[in-house]
């Protein structure tokens, strides 16, 4: 159903400090994969400047973190092809030059409390790690020192700031444009499908088996029915009869819709009232005794419960839209050089 987007803003800050608990896990794990990589990397220097952002120089070291943690949020296996890491390097590179005019055009609005907000922060990514040397392994997972990690926070929480007392701040959605919204988009978002939710007993039997195999698995399923029939537990004899991999669960496949299941065990299911129980079933699986135990009708969720979801979402659009727009403008009035 419908669900709020989180606005995308150019912070290399944000996806560095968000990584960090993530490299903590992985560094160990992935040590082989990073040490390929580091060979098919370009010889520079980590000091070697990629691009100048009205003077302020962006080296190799900060795109190479950045690309880093880029792949790691992204879940991308490496090591990668030479030209997708070109491509990955030249995304991590639009990035931070975006990042960089953002925070140039922020510290004209430099928050009172902003010494505070930086240490109440890396306290707060502090406390993501159960010892001092976990957090000291993720910041050296993405290449990082204190000092940086203070400079990426710092430089986080400028441009978060002024994005939200700037920006957002001064853009207004009136109920009128979320009501467009939904009926622009009632189809697409806010129907829900019919669903069923049921529990199966399942004896498989190769639809290719030999007919007396299969014969043997119909009875041995219409035996189990009877049993469900004279009151025995459906939950119990699933999590000793059944051979679906659901019989732990006492044969519960939890919810679906139309188009999910095979054709014949759809068309029983949804023909259930709750709490009913099919006959046997034949599918290409086997032998199914089907327990409907939830429906839900089709449905639409009203405007008046999704407003206030609208509202938020459609300020955080058009915040993204400004923030981008800011962006280019501030590219083409500054001065970028690429190396």
């Amino acid at each position: 159903m419908f669900s709020l987007r989180r606005i995308a803003t150019p912070a290399i800050a944000a996806l560095l400090l968000a990584a960090l608990p993530a490299w903590a896990a992985e560094t160990d794990a992935k040590a082989p994969a990073k040490e390929q990589t580091a060979k098919e990397q370009p010889k520079t220097s980590p000091s070697d400047v990629m691009a100048r952002v009205n003077g302020t120089t962006i080296t190799r070291l900060e795109l190479d973190r950045a690309v880093k943690v880029m792949l790691s949020q992204n879940q991308v296996q490496q090591p990668l092809a030479p030209e997708l890491m070109k491509q990955a390097e030249d995304a991590a590179l639009e990035q931070l030059i975006s990042a960089e005019l953002l925070y140039q055009e922020s510290s004209k609005h430099e928050p009172k409390d902003l010494d505070k907000q930086i240490a109440d922060k890396i306290a707060q990514n502090r406390a993501k790690f159960s010892t001092e040397a976990d957090f000291d392994k993720a910041l050296k997972g993405v290449d990082m020192t204190m000092k940086d990690m203070q400079e990426f926070t710092r430089k986080d929480i400028m441009i978060s700031n002024f994005i939200d007392k700037q920006i957002a701040d001064k853009i207004t959605v009136t109920e009128a444009d979320a009501l467009k919204f939904y009926e622009d988009n009632k189809e697409k978002y806010f129907k829900k499908p019919e669903s069923a939710r049921a529990s199966h007993i399942l004896i498989g039997v190769d639809e290719k088996a030999p007919a007396e195999e299969r014969k043997k698995g119909k009875e041995k399923a219409e035996a189990l029915l009877k049993r469900v029939k004279a009151g025995e537990d459906f939950a119990a004899l699933a999590k000793s009869d059944s051979t679906c991999p659901s019989a732990s669960q006492g044969g519960d496949l939890g919810s679906f819709g139309r188009g999910q299941m095979v054709a014949p065990f759809e068309k029983a299911a949804f023909g259930l009232k709750v709490g009913e129980v099919s006959e046997v079933v034949e599918t290409q699986f086997g032998y199914h005794i089907i327990k409907l135990t939830d429906k839900q009708e089709a449905s639409t969720e009203k405007f008046a419960t999704v407003k206030a979801k609208i509202l938020e979402y459609l300020k955080r659009e058009r915040t993204q839209k400004s923030v981008i727009e800011l962006v280019i403008s501030l590219k083409a009035a500054g001065k970028i050089e690429k190396m």
